[in-house]
């Protein structure tokens, strides 16, 4: 485990950093899983574009060592050129108007509800005792 330690961190660092894991402001837990997912669903993504998308680097990046093994942040900057290939399984989507909303002048009647965190209140006492 510990050998895998670097692995380890870049991997949190893009999906936090890059992917924008802790950016979001969620209210619920389940929210919170909602959009983990689909942070592990993007990385999934470009793990497997890997060998489709080719090494699109700025002019004083080096080039990979290995070209068919890109690393994630390499893979997102070729998606672009990926997209146009790939077949699309949707249709475009059909225009609508916006709804109603709320109407103008009344307040939300509940307020948003509170999650706990998860963490301890107070830090244990880690002082040795001397008598």
């Amino acid at each position: 485990m510990f050998l895998r330690r670097f692995d380890i961190e870049h991997t949190f660092r893009f999906l936090k950093q890059t992917l924008g894991w802790t950016r979001p402001r969620i209210r619920t837990p389940e929210q919170a899983d909602r959009w983990t997912w689909l942070i592990i669903a993007a990385h999934t993504q470009l793990r497997l574009a890997r060998d489709l998308t080719e090494d699109l680097r700025r002019p004083w990046e080096k080039p990979a060592a290995e070209p068919r093994r890109l690393t994630p942040a390499r893979v997102r900057q070729g998606f672009r050129n990926l997209r146009p290939t790939t077949p699309l399984p949707a249709s475009t989507p059909k225009p609508t108007r916006p709804g109603p909303g709320r109407p103008p002048g009344t307040k939300n009647k509940q307020r948003a509800a509170r999650h706990d965190v998860g963490k301890r209140a107070t830090a244990p006492s880690n002082k040795r005792e001397t008598g």
